[in-house]
């Protein structure tokens, strides 16, 4: 797995947002200029974190997002699969987005790729945006 500027963007919104009184709403400006994000490209980002329901948004003058959930309830594991799809190493070894791939041909390939997804998961899905605030 490798982060794209996509979901680190994300991660970082998501994080001072979580910083933020719960019931606060943020203008996109702020966060962008707080956590150096393009403007821009942070609105997407925000766009696709509400179709997934993880911010809200609020038109307006004193609009912007907030947290949808609590912080504590809102994994790592999540955001980034719903941002950059699989986290495992190879898709013939994911849980979720399971694909066939070349290296299945080694059995033992596959067994190590899917103990280096178990030790990700593992922190990856115990890890909230509570947890890194």
């Amino acid at each position: 797995m490798k982060l794209t500027s996509r979901s680190e963007y994300g991660l970082l919104a998501l994080v001072y947002l979580a910083r933020q009184p719960a019931e606060a709403y943020v203008h996109v400006e702020t966060i962008a200029t707080q956590q150096q994000i393009p403007a821009k490209f942070l609105e997407q980002i925000l766009l696709s974190l509400k179709r997934g329901q993880y911010v809200h948004s609020m038109k307006g003058h004193n609009g912007g997002y907030r947290l949808a959930k609590a912080p504590s309830d809102i994994t790592l594991a999540e955001i980034i699969r719903m941002i950059d799809g699989p986290l495992a190493p190879t898709e013939s070894v994911s849980l979720h987005y399971y694909r066939a791939t070349p290296i299945q041909k080694e059995t033992a390939l596959v067994e190590v790729f899917a103990r280096v997804r178990d030790c990700m998961l593992e922190i990856m899905e115990h890890t909230t945006l509570a947890d890194v605030m």
